[in-house]
């Protein structure tokens, strides 16, 4: 069942408002790829390693701020803490900008992604606001759609600003996507939670809340399962360019490859949309899993045969990734939020946080196993989906001991 409150807003332009305010994460993280080599040779003296860090302290700085922007909207409303967040994200990039040294560059990083968890996690919030249930989960899907359509383009993009202004033009368009994001948000949509429905910000309460969270055996199982799948993603990301450019000599059209991948994978959320009602959520994430242990083994063996066509399969399985993720994160999301109507900003703050840290801390020594193929990627994914898998059956159990009692 699908209840909503009071939106002015038809859905289809809510529904484009929220995906472009999760795409925040994944403009910030894939328009910033393609430029890593170019940073390298700028502010690292060639070392690729290190330039890497963009992405992993804006990472940090997300799940960091990710734990704090859930509470905050609970207590002041979700707008302004929306607002506060693009002002730092918009300050950290026009920093990111003018800076001519790594290290600097690498601290209005860390402050970018700080404030980029704002829009994301009050997104999600303003979700909970509006709708519940499947409903919510198919909500959730279409804008997982629309958010996988950022990045089949954002590395073109990155390549193609690259190619008029270096770079740092990437950080302003950074603060265009911004502008364009929250300024529609303030013009179209107020805001979704009255005060009287609003909590003190207080250590107490939010220490109450998150142990409500991880007792709740459903809430706890969800979490940790995203964390795996984003733990998946997080590595693909940190491997996909020295894959293409490294193993299958195909570095200078990795633009084009990535982008058809995750313009293609945004089927795997509509298709979700279209089912999930009728199907469940629960029962798709575990079909995803499943499918993703088969083909994740299926990889691992292509990588010792060296076979005729490989970087297609390959394609295909990176394909299967990311189609894996659209069928899992948003009805994950939607099984963890569900109970947590009642602190929904300080539930999307604690998953998105965890998730995203924990998710950090796992997948960034799979990045110290690269050893020139596409071995440790494949042994990585199939870990993270066969324990998901595990824990996705231990909930299907707990919900039919719940339903008999």
């Amino acid at each position: 069942m699908t209840t909503q409150k009071s939106s002015p807003i038809g859905r289809v332009e809510f529904i484009a408002l929220m995906g472009m305010m999760f795409a925040t994460i994944a403009f910030s993280i894939d328009a910033m790829l393609p430029a890593l080599p170019q940073i390298a040779d700028d502010l690292t003296d060639g070392d690729a390693a290190q330039a890497a860090l963009i992405l992993t302290v804006f990472l940090m700085g997300m799940g960091l701020g990710t734990f704090f922007t859930g509470p905050l909207s609970d207590a002041l409303g979700r707008k302004p803490v929306v607002y506060a967040g693009a002002a730092l994200y918009i300050l950290s990039a026009a920093v990111g900008w003018y800076e001519d040294s790594f290290v600097p560059v690498l601290i209005a990083r860390f402050f970018q992604g700080l404030g980029a968890a704002g829009p994301r996690v009050v997104a999600l919030a303003i979700i909970r606001d509006l709708y519940e249930g499947r409903g919510m989960a198919r909500i959730m899907s279409i804008v997982m759609m629309i958010f996988t359509l950022v990045p089949a383009f954002a590395p073109a993009m990155g390549a193609l600003i690259m190619g008029f202004t270096g770079w740092r033009g990437i950080f302003g368009a950074f603060v265009v996507f911004s502008v364009v994001s929250v300024g529609w948000l303030g013009l179209r949509l107020p805001e979704t939670l009255p005060r009287e429905a609003r909590r003190p910000l207080r250590l107490r309460l939010m220490r109450d809340a998150v142990i409500e969270m991880f007792r709740h055996p459903t809430v706890r199982l969800s979490i940790i399962v995203q964390t795996l799948i984003v733990a998946m993603l997080f590595s693909t990301l940190m491997l996909i360019q020295p894959i293409y450019a490294d193993v299958y000599g195909r570095g200078d059209s990795f633009p084009f490859w990535f982008g058809l991948v995750a313009l293609v994978s945004g089927l795997a959320s509509l298709t979700n949309a279209l089912v999930v009602v009728r199907l469940g959520m629960r029962r798709l994430v575990t079909w995803a899993l499943a499918t993703q242990v088969v083909l994740a083994g299926a990889m691992l063996a292509l990588t010792t045969a060296h076979l005729p066509g490989e970087f297609y399969l390959f394609l295909l399985w990176q394909l299967s990734l990311f189609c894996t993720a659209s069928f899992a994160i948003g009805n994950l999301n939607a099984i963890a939020m569900d109970p947590m109507g009642h602190i929904a900003g300080m539930a999307a703050s604690v998953i998105g946080a965890f998730s995203t840290l924990a998710a950090a801390a796992i997948a960034s020594p799979v990045a110290l196993f690269y050893d020139g193929t596409a071995r440790p990627l494949a042994v990585a994914a199939l870990l993270f989906v066969a324990v998901g898998y595990v824990l996705m059956l231990w909930m299907g159990r707990i919900e039919r001991a719940e339903a008999q009692v």
